[in-house]
């Protein structure tokens, strides 16, 4: 049964997994950002620590696109974290969800197989490419690995998808469609067709540096990895004795219905997405501690996203809350970035550290807010509440998420 709006039911976070550039774990994401460390090499994100030979069979590497892996690896540390040891949590199978995001899918199948059909003709691609490289490729793994059978599917929504995906299981407990969600977003395009595509939009750093509200910004660095959380209803998590990492506080996404790549110049939807979504929380803009910046590294999307930090909290409050970018070391994750962040904001959260932006050196005059430049800071919290923070993800397409993130008491 449907539960009424009024009665909306609070949602909780149990559980933690990311592969990234930095490393694997999402504890490794946290401690080597806030040290300082970039996992940027030679222009790219790479997941250069991650061997899925150490994590899955033979048969699930054979039958699974790169991207999969990555959120299959992800899932099963999050879930490990939550404590499900294979029993679901102790919920009914069919009331556990699994929503997982990716912007692109399974480029690496697709180049893979085009060039055998290209050498050896149509018949000789392999009868595993579309299970491999469709984009609900990786949430149908997930689901098969870890036997999950209530609501299953993916969300395609570039560089915001994987806020998208813990948006939609946020509402999913919220109004009683499922009591537990395993949600999330990977990704992997460090490909040679990847590459030159978004070199001929002229996206990417000719310098191979991400930079994020720095004026020699010039183009975002493009990253691979996955991140994943567990979400379940708060008292069902209590009940069974889950540790409570932090909260999914509110949602909301806009759309800019402006260009297919450049965001509104004015900031106008991004920060109805601010606005809506904290007012889905309840919370004040006295009550955001820190903001995780989509913050790209590219001219426009800096920009604006200052305009919209500025029109949604004025500017007197924008400036005093502190502002980093994961992207600063990690680079851009595409479709997996919004859910990567939102592990690293809880976990900045939850550690009460907030990470530095890297390569944060040379101001731009037109934009002026507290971007943690240089280290990481200890989170100060106002007026005495639990620390909380928003994340913000702005996607070609126009597409614009926030969440509302909640770091327990």
């Amino acid at each position: 049964m449907r539960v009424g709006a009024q009665m909306r039911r609070r949602v909780v976070v149990t559980g933690l997994g990311a592969v990234t550039p930095l490393g694997v774990g999402a504890g490794v994401l946290h401690e080597r950002w806030a040290a300082g460390e970039c996992g940027i090499v030679d222009g790219a994100g790479a997941c250069t620590d991650f061997d899925p030979k150490e994590f899955l069979s033979t048969k699930e590497i054979r039958r699974t696109d790169r991207f999969s892996q990555l959120a299959m690896v992800a899932s099963g540390e999050a879930l490990e974290q939550a404590g499900w040891n294979g029993d679901y949590g102790g919920y009914d199978p069919l009331r556990v969800g699994c929503v997982l995001a990716t912007g692109i899918g399974g480029i690496h199948t697709v180049e893979s197989n085009h060039d055998v059909m290209r050498d050896k003709g149509p018949r000789a691609v392999s009868p595993l490419g579309v299970p491999s490289y469709m984009p609900n490729a990786g949430v149908a793994a997930v689901a098969m690995k870890y036997g999950i059978h209530g609501q299953t599917y993916g969300v395609v929504s570039a560089c915001a998808s994987g806020a998208h995906s813990i948006g939609s299981a946020l509402r999913m407990i919220q109004y009683g469609d499922a009591d537990a969600v395993v949600a999330g977003g990977s990704e992997a395009t460090l490909t040679e067709f990847g590459f030159a595509c978004f070199n001929a939009l002229q996206a990417l750093s000719q310098e191979g540096i991400s930079r994020p509200f720095d004026a020699r910004r010039d183009g975002f660095v493009m990253g691979e990895g996955a991140g994943v959380l567990v979400l379940e209803e708060a008292e069902a998590a209590l009940a069974r004795g889950a540790t409570i990492l932090g909260e999914v506080l509110g949602y909301a996404a806009t759309s800019d219905a402006y260009h297919l790549t450049a965001p509104d110049p004015t900031g106008g939807p991004a920060s109805s997405a601010i606005e809506l979504a904290l007012k889905d929380a309840g919370k004040s803009v006295a009550e955001i501690d820190y903001v995780n910046a989509h913050g790209t590294s590219t001219p426009l999307n800096d920009a604006v996203e200052t305009k919209a930090l500025k029109r949604a909290f004025g500017e007197q409050r924008a400036k005093q809350i502190p502002v980093s970018s994961t992207k600063s070391a990690i680079g851009h994750l595409l479709g997996a970035a919004g859910a990567v962040e939102a592990v690293a904001t809880l976990s900045a959260l939850r550690a009460r550290v907030i990470p530095p932006t890297l390569g944060y050196e040379v101001p731009d005059p037109e934009l002026d807010l507290d971007y943690v430049p240089g280290e990481a800071r200890p989170l100060i919290m106002s007026n005495g509440h639990a620390p909380a923070a928003i994340s913000n993800s702005f996607a070609f397409g126009g597409h614009n998420v926030t969440l509302v993130l909640g770091g327990g008491e």
